[in-house]
């Protein structure tokens, strides 16, 4: 704060003024709040009581001595409460204006033209700081977290496959049951003979005969039987008749 006031007497302003204004603000400052700049009024003729302006990194302090310099009146601002600020210059010095969102404006008359173009600066930039956080910051670099190559892998599940031991079949006959296929192998079973129930041809009288030998040709015309045997089974009747 010391070497900011430094600065700032520098600029044609009053000492007197500016350490009776240090004085009551040490008081008034809050934690990490720093004085960017401190403007006074010089008016063409004598100045006794002038009116000052304070902007700090969290606020805009307007100081308006009373009770003929025996007190001080202050006023505060934050910068979030700030809607803009204007500089308006004149032959006999300059006019600081800032306006708040809540539609009410202050301005602060015959300021040197150096101080207030530095109080227009200093304001501009607190309220680029408050529109865009993000470029005044410091960039934070985001620690990347090394990937572990076995947890993002799928686990491969192998797929075993049983083989089952076959055996080649060389004898067809080996599937089918005798007994259910119902094939009887004569040269096997020589000895048993089918039993039959149909009577012998010699014993059939020529009405017989002649009626199986028509049943015979039904099935030949429905093709249940070969033409080779019906002519045997032919042959074999008419020989009885």
């Amino acid at each position: 704060m010391i070497d900011n006031l430094k600065k700032i007497l520098n600029e044609d302003q009053d000492p007197k003024a500016i350490e009776k204004i240090t004085s009551k603000l040490s008081n008034l400052l809050m934690n990490n709040e720093e004085v960017g700049y401190i403007a006074v009024q010089k008016k063409p003729a004598v100045t006794i009581l002038p009116d000052s302006i304070v902007v700090t990194n969290k606020r805009i302090i307007l100081c308006k001595p009373k009770n003929l310099g025996l007190s001080m009146e202050f006023i505060d601002y934050d910068w979030d409460d700030i809607a803009a600020s204007f500089v308006k210059e004149g032959i006999l010095g300059a006019d600081f204006t800032f306006s708040t969102k809540s539609d009410l404006t202050h301005t602060v008359d015959y300021l040197p033209k150096n101080q207030a173009r530095k109080l227009y600066t200093y304001a501009k930039e607190q309220l680029d700081l408050l529109k865009n956080p993000v470029a005044f910051s410091a960039p934070v670099v985001e620690e990347v977290k090394p990937i572990d190559v076995a947890e993002t892998q799928p686990e491969i599940v192998e797929e075993v496959v049983e083989e089952i031991e076959t055996e080649e079949v060389t004898n067809f006959a080996e599937i089918i049951p005798v007994a259910q296929s119902g094939y009887r192998d004569e040269k096997q079973h020589p000895d048993e003979q089918p039993e039959s129930t149909e009577r012998k041809l010699s014993d059939l009288s020529q009405d017989e005969l002649f009626e199986k030998l028509q049943n015979y040709k039904k099935l030949l015309d429905n093709g249940l039987i070969m033409q080779g045997e019906y002519d045997a089974l032919k042959k074999e009747i008419l020989s009885h008749m």
